[in-house]
Protein backbone atom coordinates (compact mmCIF):
# COMPACT_ATOMS: atom_id res chain seq x y z
CA UNK A 1 0.00 0.00 0.00
CA UNK A 2 1.55 3.34 -0.89
CA UNK A 3 2.49 6.25 1.49
CA UNK A 4 -1.05 8.61 0.23
CA UNK A 5 -3.32 5.59 0.56
CA UNK A 6 -2.74 5.30 3.62
CA UNK A 7 -2.66 8.61 4.46
CA UNK A 8 -6.06 8.87 2.83
CA UNK A 9 -7.34 5.94 5.04
CA UNK A 10 -6.27 7.35 8.43
CA UNK A 11 -7.69 11.07 7.45
CA UNK A 12 -11.23 12.35 9.06
CA UNK A 13 -13.89 11.52 6.89
CA UNK A 14 -14.94 15.31 7.42
CA UNK A 15 -12.62 18.65 8.81
CA UNK A 16 -12.09 19.18 12.36
CA UNK A 17 -15.58 20.19 13.92
CA UNK A 18 -13.81 21.83 17.37
CA UNK A 19 -12.89 25.34 15.91
CA UNK A 20 -16.50 25.95 15.12
CA UNK A 21 -18.02 24.20 17.46
CA UNK A 22 -15.77 26.12 20.23
CA UNK A 23 -16.77 29.33 18.17
CA UNK A 24 -20.63 29.15 18.64
CA UNK A 25 -19.89 28.48 22.46
CA UNK A 26 -17.82 30.97 22.74
CA UNK A 27 -20.35 33.55 20.64
CA UNK A 28 -23.18 32.41 22.14
CA UNK A 29 -22.00 32.38 25.96
CA UNK A 30 -20.35 36.02 25.39
CA UNK A 31 -23.18 37.57 24.23
CA UNK A 32 -25.46 35.64 27.03
CA UNK A 33 -22.97 37.02 29.61
CA UNK A 34 -22.68 39.78 28.76
CA UNK A 35 -26.27 40.48 29.32
CA UNK A 36 -26.39 38.62 32.91
CA UNK A 37 -23.39 41.11 33.48
CA UNK A 38 -25.74 44.01 32.83
CA UNK A 39 -23.85 45.59 30.51
CA UNK A 40 -26.30 45.33 27.68
CA UNK A 41 -29.33 47.78 27.41
CA UNK A 42 -31.56 46.20 24.87
CA UNK A 43 -33.20 43.03 24.61
CA UNK A 44 -32.32 39.34 24.26
CA UNK A 45 -29.85 39.32 21.64
CA UNK A 46 -28.36 36.16 22.74
CA UNK A 47 -31.87 34.46 22.47
CA UNK A 48 -31.56 34.65 18.29
CA UNK A 49 -27.63 33.26 18.73
CA UNK A 50 -28.61 30.30 21.26
CA UNK A 51 -31.36 28.81 18.42
CA UNK A 52 -29.04 29.57 15.77
CA UNK A 53 -25.45 29.45 16.39
CA UNK A 54 -25.02 28.14 19.99
CA UNK A 55 -27.77 25.65 19.28
CA UNK A 56 -28.04 24.11 15.84
CA UNK A 57 -24.64 24.74 14.78
CA UNK A 58 -22.96 23.32 17.66
CA UNK A 59 -25.21 20.64 18.02
CA UNK A 60 -24.24 19.68 14.19
CA UNK A 61 -20.51 19.98 15.27
CA UNK A 62 -21.81 17.42 17.95
CA UNK A 63 -23.12 15.62 15.33
CA UNK A 64 -19.45 15.29 12.78
CA UNK A 65 -17.62 14.74 16.39
CA UNK A 66 -19.48 11.27 15.95
CA UNK A 67 -18.71 11.01 12.74
CA UNK A 68 -15.00 10.99 13.48
CA UNK A 69 -15.53 8.94 16.64
CA UNK A 70 -14.60 11.68 18.90
CA UNK A 71 -16.68 10.62 22.02
CA UNK A 72 -15.91 13.96 24.06
CA UNK A 73 -16.08 16.73 21.57
CA UNK A 74 -19.10 14.85 20.21
CA UNK A 75 -20.62 14.69 23.82
CA UNK A 76 -19.62 18.14 24.87
CA UNK A 77 -20.97 19.79 21.61
CA UNK A 78 -24.48 17.89 21.17
CA UNK A 79 -24.76 18.88 24.54
CA UNK A 80 -24.16 22.69 25.15
CA UNK A 81 -26.06 22.89 21.43
CA UNK A 82 -28.71 20.97 23.32
CA UNK A 83 -28.75 23.60 26.14
CA UNK A 84 -28.67 26.58 24.04
CA UNK A 85 -31.86 25.05 21.91
CA UNK A 86 -33.31 24.25 25.17
CA UNK A 87 -32.58 27.32 27.18
CA UNK A 88 -34.15 29.52 23.91
CA UNK A 89 -37.02 27.00 23.80
CA UNK A 90 -37.78 27.79 27.13
CA UNK A 91 -37.99 31.79 26.89
CA UNK A 92 -39.67 31.80 24.12
CA UNK A 93 -42.38 29.42 25.08
CA UNK A 94 -42.68 29.51 28.71
CA UNK A 95 -40.82 32.52 30.41
CA UNK A 96 -43.57 35.34 29.18
CA UNK A 97 -46.02 33.18 31.21
CA UNK A 98 -44.16 33.19 34.94
CA UNK A 99 -43.08 35.97 36.76
CA UNK A 100 -39.77 36.66 37.51
CA UNK A 101 -39.14 34.86 40.84
CA UNK A 102 -40.61 31.30 39.22
CA UNK A 103 -38.68 32.07 36.34
CA UNK A 104 -35.13 32.39 38.35
CA UNK A 105 -36.17 29.17 40.43
CA UNK A 106 -36.48 28.12 36.77
CA UNK A 107 -33.27 28.74 35.60
CA UNK A 108 -31.17 28.41 38.79
CA UNK A 109 -32.47 24.35 38.26
CA UNK A 110 -31.72 24.25 34.58
CA UNK A 111 -27.78 26.10 35.26
CA UNK A 112 -27.56 23.07 38.15
CA UNK A 113 -28.18 20.68 36.08
CA UNK A 114 -25.60 21.50 33.68
CA UNK A 115 -23.38 22.16 35.85
CA UNK A 116 -23.43 18.44 36.92
CA UNK A 117 -22.28 17.45 33.03
CA UNK A 118 -20.12 20.14 32.95
CA UNK A 119 -18.27 18.54 35.93
CA UNK A 120 -17.22 15.29 34.94
CA UNK A 121 -16.83 16.80 31.19
CA UNK A 122 -14.51 19.17 32.90
CA UNK A 123 -12.62 16.07 34.65
CA UNK A 124 -11.99 14.39 31.02
CA UNK A 125 -10.69 17.72 29.67
CA UNK A 126 -7.87 17.90 31.72
CA UNK A 127 -6.78 14.66 28.79
CA UNK A 128 -7.34 17.07 25.65
CA UNK A 129 -4.97 20.05 26.56
CA UNK A 130 -4.80 23.36 28.87
CA UNK A 131 -6.77 25.50 26.91
CA UNK A 132 -10.07 22.88 26.48
CA UNK A 133 -9.04 22.45 30.30
CA UNK A 134 -9.68 26.39 30.96
CA UNK A 135 -12.60 26.80 28.95
CA UNK A 136 -14.64 23.74 31.39
CA UNK A 137 -13.28 25.81 34.64
CA UNK A 138 -14.73 28.91 34.14
CA UNK A 139 -17.62 27.39 32.55
CA UNK A 140 -18.52 25.71 35.39
CA UNK A 141 -17.61 28.46 37.64
CA UNK A 142 -20.18 29.93 35.48
CA UNK A 143 -22.87 27.64 35.53
CA UNK A 144 -22.51 27.57 39.60
CA UNK A 145 -22.67 30.87 40.18
CA UNK A 146 -25.41 31.66 38.12
CA UNK A 147 -27.43 28.72 39.89
CA UNK A 148 -26.87 30.02 42.80
CA UNK A 149 -27.65 33.94 41.91
CA UNK A 150 -30.95 32.35 40.04
CA UNK A 151 -32.08 29.96 43.46
CA UNK A 152 -31.51 33.00 45.73
CA UNK A 153 -32.39 36.16 42.82
CA UNK A 154 -29.51 37.65 43.85
CA UNK A 155 -28.44 40.06 40.95
CA UNK A 156 -25.20 40.54 41.85
CA UNK A 157 -24.30 37.04 42.25
CA UNK A 158 -26.06 36.58 38.65
CA UNK A 159 -24.10 39.75 37.31
CA UNK A 160 -20.56 38.09 38.71
CA UNK A 161 -21.69 34.66 37.11
CA UNK A 162 -21.62 37.04 33.51
CA UNK A 163 -18.08 38.14 34.34
CA UNK A 164 -17.08 34.47 34.15
CA UNK A 165 -19.09 33.61 31.67
CA UNK A 166 -17.15 36.44 29.48
CA UNK A 167 -13.84 34.72 30.34
CA UNK A 168 -15.23 31.60 29.75
CA UNK A 169 -16.34 32.78 26.36
CA UNK A 170 -12.97 34.40 25.76
CA UNK A 171 -11.12 30.87 26.48
CA UNK A 172 -13.27 29.23 23.71
CA UNK A 173 -12.11 31.76 21.49
CA UNK A 174 -8.67 31.49 21.84
CA UNK A 175 -8.74 27.64 21.69
CA UNK A 176 -11.32 27.94 18.49
CA UNK A 177 -8.55 30.44 16.85
CA UNK A 178 -5.69 28.41 18.08
CA UNK A 179 -7.39 24.54 16.82
CA UNK A 180 -7.96 26.41 13.69
CA UNK A 181 -4.87 28.31 12.54
CA UNK A 182 -2.71 24.97 13.75
CA UNK A 183 -5.18 22.99 10.98
CA UNK A 184 -5.02 25.01 8.59
CA UNK A 185 -0.74 25.29 9.08
CA UNK A 186 -0.67 21.65 10.06
CA UNK A 187 1.91 22.53 12.65
CA UNK A 188 1.10 23.89 16.70
CA UNK A 189 1.52 27.76 15.67
CA UNK A 190 -0.78 29.05 18.66
CA UNK A 191 -0.03 27.31 22.00
CA UNK A 192 -3.02 25.07 23.29
CA UNK A 193 -0.97 23.47 26.11
CA UNK A 194 -0.70 20.06 27.45
CA UNK A 195 -2.92 17.51 28.97
CA UNK A 196 -3.06 17.84 32.83
CA UNK A 197 -3.78 14.21 33.88
CA UNK A 198 -1.77 11.75 31.90
CA UNK A 199 -2.67 8.84 33.90
CA UNK A 200 -6.63 9.51 34.26
CA UNK A 201 -7.59 7.64 30.82
CA UNK A 202 -5.63 4.29 30.13
CA UNK A 203 -3.39 4.81 26.83
CA UNK A 204 -4.42 1.68 24.97
CA UNK A 205 -8.17 2.76 25.19
CA UNK A 206 -9.59 4.90 22.44
CA UNK A 207 -10.50 9.09 23.43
Amino acid sequence: MSQVEQESRTQPTVADPVPLGLAALAVTLFLFSAKNADWTDGTDAWLGYALAFGGLVQLLAGMWEFRNRDVFWATAFSSYGAFWLGLGLYVVLLAGATDPADQANDLGWIMLAFAILTAYLLLLSTQINQAVLAIFVSLEATLIILFIGNLTTTETTVQIGGYIGVLAAICAWYTSAATLLNAMLRQPALNLGKPVLNNLIPSNRPR
